[in-house]
């Protein structure tokens, strides 16, 4: 079990990439659509963030920080972001995920729709695969049974 560093230069450190990482991740998601990146990638460097925050600080302080019903509760939003807009698009009369069907809820033309569809869908799969790859590596790390004695 990953245990709290008793040496102050790795917690410095992290102390300062840690929101930079954060920022960079954040900044991948928002531009992934319309450049290299994505919500994958950009959920992805989220999750490492909190891998770090974990190899510094502790699993136990991690935990008090990002709690397990945040995680089922931000992995459930990310689906639900996903699975919403494909419906409103159904609603509206097009295709599952078929972006220009939006126009007709929001104050854009049918490319621009597309462009905040796609945007919308980013933002939802960043924010389920950062959730899903913390939780996968508190599993790693605690056998599973992070939530005995912890």
């Amino acid at each position: 079990m990953i245990q709290r560093t008793a040496n102050i230069i790795p917690r410095t450190i992290a102390r300062i990439l840690i929101p930079a990482i954060q920022v960079f991740g954040l900044y991948v998601i928002a531009h992934g659509h319309g450049s290299p990146g994505g919500g994958f990638q950009g959920g992805c460097i989220l999750a490492a963030s909190f891998i770090l925050m974990t190899i510094a600080y502790g699993l136990e302080d991690t935990k008090r920080r990002f709690t397990e019903n945040m995680n089922n509760i931000l992995s459930s939003l990310g689906v639900f972001i996903y699975a919403l807009t494909g419906w409103m698009c159904l609603l509206l009369g097009a295709n599952f995920l078929d972006y220009s069907a939006l126009s007709a809820i929001l104050p854009a033309d049918p490319v621009k729709a597309r462009y905040l569809g796609m945007f919308i869908i980013e933002v939802g799969v960043g924010i389920t695969v950062m959730a899903v790859m913390v939780s996968l590596f508190i599993d790693l790390v605690t056998g599973g049974k992070h939530g005995e004695g912890l």
